[in-house]
């Protein structure tokens, strides 16, 4: 029988980027002529938000930010090296990565073999970083390798489609000529020290962003920009079900298993109902209790619309993960919510032991 290991975290692209840039997603917000001047002004956001603010833009917030984020990732890491996994498999969102106009497929098993990744060169396709420093120092020379465990995907695609869970597989990219943000930003943050990350990787793509994956490159845009929507994602209920079904699959085989969902909760450049200039954190609270008290069922009812409203869209990621965990009976073992109003999206790290 399979262990398994299940982990929540982050793949935060500006974490990769220095302070001083880590706050310009809200920056980029505050240029848009469609948010109300009114609501640009420091002076009307909560005192918590124009603390983090501050008097530098946010330079000293992205510090103690990263501080709090590094403790999650540590935290975490100390978890996988501990159970030592024969492979991760990593449920993360494709933002017009892979997933362009010929084909987006709702879940996605990659069964790749050892490839070597080159951050920051293939940095033009997917990433917030694009023309910024990284965190590093590295440059385009920089490459990493990034090992495959391609017997224990086919075995889990097979396993899926067996149990009638239709799930697309894929033997090579299709556009991306490295890895996804999703999946290299959280090798990434996992081996923040540069001491080396050996563990075979599974990434597990999801259409995260549905309505927005085409029409607006899953990325940001301006409030007043009105593009022709696409078809929506999949269901939270069916995310925890494929999460489910992953868990029964792997459990019939004998490999040591981590289960990684990769994503922060509500983003800013989501939520039209804070102007794009803050994360719901109303809304992820709500979730996050939920987590706390092993309430599938909330997480279960939550629809599509609910997620979209408050830009909660790559949480499907974490549907997939509680699906798994309901499957196997696990409660959370240790939790970490590290809450923002400037950068972006809040932020949770869990385990399941």
């Amino acid at each position: 029988m399979a262990e398994v290991l299940g982990v929540g975290l982050s793949h935060y692209p500006l974490l990769g980027g220095v302070d001083e840039d880590m706050a310009s997603i809200l920056r980029y917000t505050l240029e848009d002529p469609d948010v109300p001047a009114s609501h640009k002004e420091p002076g009307a956001w909560p005192a918590s938000m124009r603390a983090e603010w501050g008097e530098d833009g946010g330079v000293a917030g992205a510090a103690a930010h990263r501080r709090a984020l590094l403790e999650g990732f540590a935290e975490v890491r100390r978890a996988i090296d501990e159970f030592r996994p024969d492979a991760l498999v990593i449920w993360g969102d494709d933002q017009y990565e892979n997933f362009e106009e010929d084909i987006i497929p709702a879940f996605t098993v990659q069964i790749y073999g050892d490839r070597e990744v080159h951050p920051w060169r293939h940095a033009r396709k997917s990433s917030a970083l694009l023309g910024r420093p990284n965190v590093w120092g590295e440059d385009g020379d920089t490459s990493i390798v990034v090992r495959g465990a391609p017997d224990i995907g086919r075995a889990l695609t097979e396993g899926l489609l067996e149990r009638e869970i239709d799930v697309a597989y894929a033997y090579k990219p299709l556009h991306h000529e490295g890895l996804p943000h999703a999946f290299l930003n959280t090798l990434l943050y996992l081996d923040y020290e540069r001491t080396g990350f050996d563990y075979p990787v599974i990434p597990f793509p999801i259409n995260c962003y549905g309505r927005r994956v085409v029409s607006y490159r899953g990325f940001v845009s301006r409030l007043g920009d009105h593009e022709q929507l696409d078809p929506p994602s999949p269901t939270p209920s069916r995310a925890m079900h494929v999460g489910a079904t992953v868990a029964e699959v792997l459990s019939a085989t004998p490999h040591r298993v981590a289960l990684v969902a990769s994503s922060s909760w509500s983003h800013a450049f989501l939520c039209d109902k804070t102007w794009r200039l803050r994360p719901d954190g109303e809304a992820d609270l709500a979730f996050y209790r939920a987590l706390e008290e092993n309430d599938f069922d909330f997480w279960r009812k939550t629809s599509v619309a609910q997620l979209e409203e408050s830009g909660q869209q790559e949480m499907l990621n974490w549907f997939c993960l509680l699906g798994a965990m309901e499957y196997l009976g696990r409660s959370v073992s240790w939790s970490r919510y590290v809450p923002t109003e400037v950068f972006n999206s809040n932020k949770v790290f869990a385990l399941y032991r």
